[in-house]
């Protein structure tokens, strides 16, 4: 089978506060996410702790894009800071339209993840890919 034309996929990812965290709002996010996520060819992994939110989202520019700008107007989130925003080749989370993992997964400080590299920043969410149930390269 052919593939008639690849589609090139873009990251973003981000930081930001929650404005106000608990489980209502967390639940919600990944609700919603996971609800309109297929629908638009986008997947991707949030993870939290009560003082930050870090999220990678990938799929097709269009939408990752539209989907920032979302965010980027949500209440819910407070200091956005864009650390990734890149063509790549592969999806990490091809099979989670949105993936979550809590502070047990990654102790790292908002300070820390605020002065990670694009390349670092990408790095976590890889190393976390392989990790679950990803099967790459």
């Amino acid at each position: 089978m052919h593939r008639t034309a690849e589609i090139e996929l873009k990251h973003v990812i981000y930081i930001s506060r929650p404005t106000h965290f608990d489980h209502l709002v967390l639940n919600d996010i990944l609700t919603k996410s996971r609800s309109n996520n297929p629908a638009i060819g986008v997947t991707g992994n949030l993870i939290y702790h009560a003082d930050l939110f870090l999220q990678l989202l990938e799929g097709p520019h269009l939408a990752v894009h539209k989907l920032y700008e979302t965010i980027l107007a949500d209440s819910r989130h407070d200091d956005i800071i864009k650390l990734r925003d890149e063509t790549v080749n592969r999806r990490l989370f091809a099979s989670w339209a949105m993936k979550n993992d809590s502070h047990q997964s990654w102790m790292l400080s908002r300070s820390e993840i605020t002065q990670m590299s694009s390349d670092e920043a990408l790095q976590l969410f890889d190393d976390l890919a392989r990790e679950n149930d990803q099967f790459l390269d």
